[in-house]
């Protein structure tokens, strides 16, 4: 059966926005799992995302004593024969394959934030490497992000890529 998933990070939450944006509360309400790569800033966003399901989620730099007793700094959870990691960090973005190739040898999917930029694809060893931005900080992003994907059959499909619309000015 195929287990649906939620990939977010870097929420920063109440400081970059004040809410979760309505899409991703809508995306987590429909998923079987909630993966949250860090920098959730309020513990409130980890209680949120957890009374609409299953959450696995790590702790990222922003993250204080609270949320830092909750989580760990990388997670990992094998979902229907799919080896899953998630960190916050993962240093530049030049040499990032080899990095992690050589960190998580063991993985088949590293979700990652940190950044805040959409990050999608695959080391020289298959390690698939994907970082869903952020849903309410787009830095240099023309918009928010989050990813959503499935694991079926022992594979990783339909990873997409999220684009919310634009908030009007206030």
């Amino acid at each position: 059966m195929p287990t649906r998933l939620l990939l977010v990070a870097d929420t920063h939450l109440p400081k970059r926005a004040r809410i979760l944006p309505d899409p991703v509360l809508a995306a987590a309400r429909q998923v079987d799992l909630i993966v949250h790569a860090g920098d959730w800033v309020d513990a409130a966003t980890l209680d949120l995302l957890e009374s609409c399901g299953e959450v696995l989620g790590v702790w990222g730099n922003n993250d204080g004593p609270e949320l830092r007793a909750r989580l760990p700094e990388i997670g990992r959870r094998e979902i229907d024969g799919v080896r899953f990691a998630v960190i916050h960090e993962t240093g530049a973005a030049g040499g990032r394959e080899a990095r992690m190739d050589a960190a998580f040898p063991d993985a088949d999917v590293l979700v990652f934030g940190h950044s805040h930029i959409p990050w999608d694809t695959t080391t020289p060893s298959g390690l698939r490497l994907l970082n869903p931005g952020s849903p309410t900080d787009r830095r240099r992003q023309p918009q928010c992000t989050f990813m959503t994907a499935t694991v079926d059959a022992g594979e990783l499909r339909d990873v997409e890529l999220v684009r919310l619309p634009a908030r009007p000015a206030r």
